[in-house]
């Protein structure tokens, strides 16, 4: 009897199946070239067909959408490996030496390895859309919840306990920053003309960098808010390669939020605290470092100048 078309699209949601170690036995995943290749030229596509057109001001929100995509599919990809590990707890536990529980074992371990792989290549998609994403928009993506992290591909898995080790070791270098904090903070400006937000923008990049060469290890630590300034110094170290740690504000704690942020971004004891115009949360934010010994990188002044060359027009492109 023929499917009907629910039928049809019912069987495509495959999330309830499990694929086995021999039905990709043999595959390889594709190339990452190719990938790359395939990702830009379907971007290019896309946004080539809706420029000038009356669906142009939803660019950003496609784009968005499609570096997603690869992300949750991704995500995806390592919720099963979750499970596989603790499948393969349970058959560590239960060996008994005999063949068909080796060859059980065997065989999670050699699917857990090739969903990695799959999800190796999901990232990269991802990471390759992203920075077309951020090219055509100006700005970085950044998932809607929590922290873009790649887990790749684990190495020399030889045994279960291996694998279960790796994978530990993985998700932790994941999850933990590995460097020096900087704190970034500031609030939603605006400008009066063009002129003046590119002096803004020279200098807030020119801090950036100034700091960069001072803590080369550095990752950056700010509020996540991609409609104002830590927009732009997200885009800095999305360019520059610089891992990002965003704290988000919890809606739970109503005004009290953002100085529950403050505590917990200076609780990372950063070497600096770069301060440009804000709102009285950042303001607090300098106070509460300066307090706990924290330097202050102050650009709190006229157009991203520190505050002692506010008004003094010589000194607007001062860094």
């Amino acid at each position: 009897m023929a499917l009907s078309l629910a039928d049809a699209l019912a069987a495509l949601e495959l999330g309830h199946l499990e694929p086995r170690a021999q039905d990709l036995t043999g595959l390889a995943q594709p190339d990452p070239q190719a990938l790359e290749h395939m990702t830009s030229a379907i971007w290019s596509d896309l946004f080539t067909t809706l420029h000038h057109s009356a669906l142009e001001r939803d660019i950003e929100d496609l784009g968005w959408g499609l570096v997603n995509l690869f992300h949750r599919a991704a995500s995806k990809k390592h919720a099963f490996i979750d499970t596989l590990t603790d499948e393969i707890r349970v058959l560590i536990a239960d060996q008994d030496g005999g063949e068909i529980a080796t060859s059980n074992l065997e065989d999670k371990i050699d699917l857990a390895k090739k969903i990695e792989e799959s999800a190796a290549s999901f990232e990269l998609m991802r990471d390759t859309a992203a920075a077309l994403y951020r090219h055509e928009t100006g700005k970085p993506w950044i998932p809607g919840a929590g922290n873009k992290i790649a887990l790749g591909v684990t190495a020399a898995i030889v045994d279960g306990r291996a694998l279960l080790r790796a994978r530990r070791e993985r998700i932790r270098d994941a999850n933990t920053p590995i460097g020096t904090p900087i704190v970034f903070t500031g609030g939603r400006i605006s400008f009066s003309t063009t002129e003046d937000a590119k002096v803004f923008c020279d200098n807030l990049i020119r801090t950036l960098n100034a700091v960069r060469e001072r803590v080369p290890d550095l990752y950056l630590v700010h509020g996540g808010d991609m409609k104002g300034i830590d927009r732009l110094a997200a885009s800095w170290a999305d360019q520059h390669g610089i891992q990002q740690v965003r704290f988000g504000l919890d809606a739970k704690l109503g005004d009290k939020a953002g100085f529950r942020r403050n505590q917990q971004m200076l609780s990372l004891k950063p070497r600096y605290v770069i301060a440009f115009q804000g709102n009285g949360v950042s303001e607090r934010l300098v106070i509460n470092a300066k307090e706990a010994g924290i330097k202050v990188v102050d650009r709190r002044g006229a157009l991203g100048t520190p505050p002692a060359a506010a008004g003094n027009s010589q000194n607007r492109g001062a860094s």
